[in-house]
């Protein structure tokens, strides 16, 4: 179901009228194009509302908003955003228990997680291989690998982003559509880095800059998606990815970086994206 919007033309002042939106307590996104300016609501249901608000705005009222008593309690407001993104919520407290798991059963949570059995022996990690791994039929291994996190500033680094991305795409495209995203960058971030010679690596990172292209691209793909991406954001998260290709990394201690997972799910969240558009246009 695609997010209410309310259309606009350009060079028109909206400040009055998004200020009066956000008093209100009623959530939304902006967007400008050749088109016009785009008021995009998170949530359907208070659309009525906004609507009414725009219409009093455009007929020259001043608009003193009085905020709902339900809005204005803030915890009301933190169960209605768990509420909305079950999933995203559940990828965070999986990755959250696993991480707490680690820190005493770390030698099992990572022989059971990893992308294939490993042995530990005095001249390193080894393993049978993927192939032996999946023909016995151990398939989640190919997406479990990013449940694991190594350190507390690797858990929270990825699971932040986890939930501002995660939260864009269940809102907007679903619980399904998110679902399948995170599958799919998840599996080809970790064949990428097991490609590139790695045993022994997890974390949400590929998962992560999988949902930044996906969003980064929508956003430019139909403004009026309501998927928004800062583009100080989008330099930020390409920098880290280019600063953590280079030697630098390990200087500033950030030791090995699962780089081809990084670049492995960017990649699949950007051709997601592409099949969205290409499948929306069809239609």
């Amino acid at each position: 179901m695609p997010p209410p919007v309310m259309r606009f033309p350009p060079r028109l002042d909206l400040a009055p009228l998004r200020r009066a939106l956000w008093a209100a307590r009623i959530n939304h996104y902006y967007r400008e194009d050749g088109e016009g300016q785009w008021i995009v609501l998170t949530d359907a249901n208070r659309l009525a509302e906004a609507r009414e608000l725009a219409e009093r705005w455009q007929a020259g009222e001043r608009l003193d908003v009085v905020v709902p008593p339900k809005a204005a309690r803030g915890g009301g407001r933190a169960v209605k955003a768990l509420s909305s993104a079950p999933l995203t919520v559940a990828l965070v407290a999986v990755c959250v228990v696993v991480f707490l798991l680690m820190q005493g059963l770390q030698l099992m949570m990572v022989e059971a997680l990893a992308i294939a059995p490993l042995t530990f022996s005095a001249s390193g990690v080894g393993s049978a291989g993927l192939g032996a791994t999946l023909s016995s039929g151990q398939l989640w291994r190919l997406f479990t690998p990013a449940l694991m996190h190594f350190g507390v500033s690797h858990l929270v680094f990825n699971l932040m982003w986890v939930w501002y991305f995660g939260r864009q795409i269940e809102l907007r495209g679903g619980t399904l559509a998110l679902a399948l995203l995170v599958a799919i960058t998840a599996l080809v971030g970790n064949l990428a880095q097991y490609a590139a010679g790695g045993l022994l690596f997890g974390g949400m990172s590929g998962v992560v800059y999988g949902l930044l292209g996906y969003v980064w691209l929508r956003a430019r793909q139909a403004p009026a998606s309501g998927y928004h991406l800062p583009q100080m954001l989008m330099l930020f998260m390409l920098g880290w990815l280019v600063l953590c290709m280079t030697p630098l990394a390990a200087w500033i201690g950030f030791g090995n970086v699962a780089n081809e997972a990084h670049l492995g799910g960017l990649l699949s969240g950007l051709a997601a994206a592409l099949a969205v558009h290409a499948r929306a246009a069809a239609r």
